[in-house]
């Protein structure tokens, strides 16, 4: 922690100097935590310390590429008033920063089926240079003109002008560009195309996204289930945060994730449930599920850990052969 903490108060006297300093990667300052990962825990962390040494990050760390280049900026600066407020942004997705095959305008028609094929793109941009995007060229631009009876031979007779939005631009923004086109370009600050994001690329990355909600909400489910006519009121209520004595508790539903856990914890709670399963290891195996539930409430967009993933995956499997073994 304080090695991150001395290289942001550098920063921030560089910035104080008038001196731009370097551009970072998430991944960088991770490093300096000697973490590889974010998580609820280390994003509070480079939180508090950007704020302690009075300063913002763009993109902001939480949602930024793992490898991308992110900027500081003094709080309250007019680099910081002037951002964007976006949190996330459509540089956050890794095919934003990949940069894309292109194909020139004079190429044949012959030649770009042919690399789209041999790929498995449903399109390429059609460029002279990484900055000068002439248009891009589709299956579906090609079947429209040769379904009219338009001779093409060359790849300028097929494209259709670019879909083109910045690296700062809104994910959502983005989303509504995808789902009319199929795809983006994405342009950098620089004006180079650095990315494009497709469909698929969405479709991917919701779904990696989704996966460890779909699991948590299982196992939500399968305990809410077990817990069910198991215990009084007073019981459940007995087992809430005692910082949220004022919260009122009338069923399973008002129940947390910690507070099923506190509810299970006590022996003789756990003797309602009539389960031939050791209490203990299903208690370990219940904290561990709320720890990775906290973090994956955070959206990092490397989506979830895949060692945390694989133990979700392998304890909903435990608790889909509970429920067939056992009726609930």
């Amino acid at each position: 922690m304080q090695e991150l903490k001395n290289k942001l108060n550098e920063i921030a006297q560089q910035l104080k100097k008038g001196v731009s300093p370097a551009r970072m990667s998430a991944r960088d300052i991770l490093k300096l935590l000697n973490s590889s990962r974010r998580g609820s825990n280390v994003n509070s962390l480079v939180r508090s310390a950007l704020e302690k040494a009075g300063l913002q990050t763009q993109p902001d760390f939480e949602w930024a590429y793992i490898d991308g280049a992110i900027k500081f900026v003094a709080i309250g600066s007019d680099e910081d008033r002037q951002a964007i407020a976006t949190t996330y942004r459509i540089d956050g997705l890794g095919s934003a920063h990949r940069k894309p095959v292109s194909i020139k305008p004079d190429s044949s028609l012959n030649e770009a089926t042919t690399i789209m094929m041999a790929n498995n793109f449903s399109q390429l941009p059609v460029m002279t240079t990484e900055r000068e995007v002439k248009g891009a060229i589709s299956w579906k631009s090609i079947g429209c003109r040769l379904s009219l009876g338009k001779k093409c031979t060359v790849v300028r007779e097929c494209m259709d002008s670019a879909k083109i939005i910045g690296m700062e631009s809104s994910l959502f923004e983005a989303i509504k560009i995808i789902a009319e086109h199929d795809y983006v370009l994405v342009q950098s600050q620089e004006k180079i195309i650095c990315g494009i994001v497709t469909a698929s690329d969405l479709s991917q990355q919701f779904s990696d996204l989704a996966e460890p909600f779909v699991l948590i909400g299982e196992c939500e489910n399968f305990i809410r289930r077990l817990i069910h006519g198991k215990f009084c009121v007073e019981e459940l209520d007995g087992a809430k945060n005692p910082n949220e004595l004022s919260r009122v508790v009338e069923g399973v539903a008002d129940l947390t994730f910690g507070e099923y856990v506190r509810l299970l914890e006590d022996e003789k709670r756990w003797d309602k449930l009539k389960l031939s399963v050791d209490r203990c290891e299903f208690i370990k195996w219940l904290n561990r599920v709320r720890n990775i539930r906290n973090d994956v409430m955070h959206f990092d967009p490397q989506g979830a850990d895949p060692v945390a993933m694989q133990a979700l995956r392998e304890f909903v499997h435990f608790l889909q052969e509970l429920r067939r073994l056992v009726v609930l």
